[in-house]
């Protein structure tokens, strides 16, 4: 298993000596998990934030996670200068990949393919607004795969090049953006997430967001 944090270290390392920041669009799953990425992130690049998550079961809890990140991002003074970007709910997205797979437990094959979702649409964003950079903040949760993300965001990474050097004509002009490799739950990363929760008074959801994890975590109640 690759230690992408190190990757990540070493992307960082070569920023440290740029006159300006590069443009990073950064996937948002919720608030808690955005706050400390933005903590560690936010003296290297130049960050928007991407709320796109057509997972989530209710546009009431969509909007309330997107409300928390905007109140967040308002209050914390390292988030001050971040642009909060907000996707489409598109919850058929989500029912598509998920059809005949709704009976797998959570860190599936469905889960897979609903972080390439995510993924996907930030990075066709990235590259068509011009970013440097896009990655996630999925990778901070222990619930999470790092290693299908970072596998996933290099994919993409590499399937945009090859896109881009077959429609330009002049290939040296040719700019894709960037996938930040990310295990961001490494040093801590998860319990300091917690603890700017508790500073922020964030609200801190008890599922991930689709209608599988709580159906999947109401079980889990009714058997304790």
């Amino acid at each position: 298993m690759n230690n992408y944090y190190i990757d990540f270290e070493r992307q960082l390392n070569k920023l440290k000596d740029l006159n300006e920041k590069p443009a990073l669009l950064l996937h948002a799953c919720c608030c808690p998990c955005s706050s400390h990425c933005l903590e560690v992130l936010e003296g290297y690049f130049d960050i928007s934030v991407f709320f796109y998550n057509p997972n989530i079961d209710e546009i009431e809890e969509y909007n309330k996670r997107l409300e928390e990140l905007e109140r967040f991002t308002g209050e914390a003074e390292f988030a001050r200068d971040v642009k909060i970007i907000a996707g489409d709910y598109e919850p058929e997205k989500f029912y598509e990949i998920a059809k005949g797979r709704e009976d797998l437990p959570e860190r599936g094959a469905r889960c897979y393919d609903c972080y390439r979702l995510r993924l996907k649409k930030t990075a066709d964003y990235a590259l068509e607004n011009g970013f440097d950079y896009f990655s996630t903040t999925l990778s901070i949760s222990p619930y999470k795969n790092a290693e299908w993300l970072n596998e996933i965001g290099m994919e993409l990474e590499r399937e945009m090049l090859r896109s881009v050097l077959t429609e330009k004509e002049i290939i040296d002009q040719a700019k894709t953006p960037v996938f930040l490799f990310s295990d961001f739950k490494k040093k801590n990363g998860y319990k300091r997430s917690i603890e700017l929760s508790e500073e922020y008074g964030l609200y801190r959801q008890d599922y991930c967001g689709c209608i599988y994890s709580k159906r999947d975590r109401d079980r889990k109640r009714e058997n304790k």
